[in-house]
């Protein structure tokens, strides 16, 4: 489905999402494995286990670190593939006509002033040259 107009606000592409099974069931499966990961960091927090004063798995301070950083990087990564999974599977696919802001070239420069000024020479007149743009660079308020 998509509009062929190119107004503001329309839709270019509208692709329906997959919705495969294996892909629910994938998701399923990591939120699991997220939620068990989740309750071993906090359960590690609460037991000391980041101090390296808590009892039993870890001896020193550095490996308490280690392992706890190491289950927090489990959590994160497993979180990314639940949600890569649900954005490639379960969302659509919509490309909208946006509207182009004005850019600074849109902004701050003239229509005339787009090729800018030659340093070398002035405009035939006896205005410009070096010597002038080096003047009206030094003192801004030159011949205004």
């Amino acid at each position: 489905m998509s509009s062929t107009g190119s107004t503001y606000g329309d839709i270019h592409r509208y692709e329906q999402p997959r919705e495969s099974t294996a892909a629910a069931l994938a998701i399923v499966v990591l939120t699991i494995i997220e939620v068990v990961f989740v309750g071993l960091f906090t359960y590690g927090m609460l037991a000391g286990w980041a101090s390296g004063t808590g009892t039993g798995l870890t001896p020193g301070l550095v490996n308490a670190n280690m392992f706890l950083g190491g289950v927090l990087t489990v959590i994160f990564v497993d979180l990314a593939f639940i949600l890569l999974l649900y954005r490639k599977e379960f969302l659509p696919d919509v490309m909208i006509v946006k509207k182009r802001r004005r850019k600074w070239e849109d902004l701050y420069v003239r229509e005339d002033d787009v090729d800018g000024t030659s340093i070398a020479g002035g405009d035939g007149d006896g205005d410009g040259g070096p010597w002038e743009n080096f003047k009206h660079a030094v003192y801004p308020y030159y011949k205004k």
